[in-house]
């Protein structure tokens, strides 16, 4: 009997010491706060010892987090009301900071992403906003990046997730696209025109130079009509032969030449 009390001593010890032992992930890291100090670096991976009550744990998660920023009411800076909603990824660098520095990182983060959006979005014009997207989401990462990074946050991306537009906006840049594929219609159609033309006066400067060419393409012309099974066949005559024509019908004589005049 007289060894009892160093049994339930010894048995008090071991319960205490397996209560004590904690397993950290590998994604994960123990802020030690003993006597209400931190220790000078987190610990984990793997297993340590937590004594309490002298020791208090916060556990922190390592691994990239994915945040949606509410949709914000933004008027761009030509006066256009949007709602525009984005994702922000962060994770911690510095378990510590994060526990020390800020009572919740993520609340903390998400207001500053979204006061962050409304600014910069609102310095923009719509056009820039929806061309440019890219160049904004590195801006707006920058920035919030610049004020997470006293608590331990880094801010790995940040991406403009959707835009609302107004109906009236959507109907207004409907009519421009299609007022600008009509532009662009009748510019083409132009330029063929011009071509067209261009191609004649080249045609007709090159027959101009040998007139049996013309003659050519006459018969050439009958031959691609009689391909086809056709009653009529029109064949075009020249003004010159009409005319001579004419003047036998009715016995005119033909028309002196033209002489110059003397001096």
């Amino acid at each position: 009997m007289s060894g009892m009390p160093g049994l339930i001593i010894v048995l008090i010890v071991a319960i205490y010491l397996i209560n004590s032992i904690k397993i950290l992930k590998e994604y994960e890291r123990g802020v030690i706060f003993r006597l209400g100090r931190v220790l000078p670096s987190p610990k984990g991976p793997g297993v340590i010892l937590v004594f309490r009550p002298f020791d208090q744990i916060v556990r922190i998660s390592l691994r990239q987090e994915a945040m949606e920023v509410p949709a914000q009411d933004v008027i761009t800076r030509d006066n256009v009301t949007l709602k525009v909603n984005a994702v922000i990824t962060l994770r911690v660098v510095d378990p510590s900071k994060a526990v020390i520095e800020v009572s919740n990182y993520v609340y903390q983060t998400s207001q500053f992403a979204q006061t962050t959006l409304r600014s910069v979005l609102g310095e923009v014009e719509l056009d820039e906003l929806l061309a440019h997207r890219e160049a904004l989401n590195q801006r707006i990462q920058t920035i919030i990046d610049g004020h997470t990074a006293p608590f331990g946050v880094k801010v790995v991306s940040v991406e403009v997730k959707q835009v609302d537009l107004p109906e009236s906006m959507l109907r207004a840049m409907a009519k421009q696209a299609e007022a600008e594929r009509e532009k662009r219609s009748k510019i083409i159609n132009a330029e063929g025109e011009f071509n067209a033309a261009q191609k004649l006066v080249d045609a007709a400067g090159l027959l101009a130079t040998q007139p049996m060419t013309l003659q050519l393409r006459y018969l050439q012309t009958l031959t691609d009509i009689g391909v086809e099974k056709n009653t009529t066949i029109v064949f075009p005559l020249p003004l010159e032969l009409l005319n001579m024509l004419n003047r036998s019908a009715f016995n005119e004589p033909p028309a002196p030449p033209a002489t110059a005049p003397k001096s």
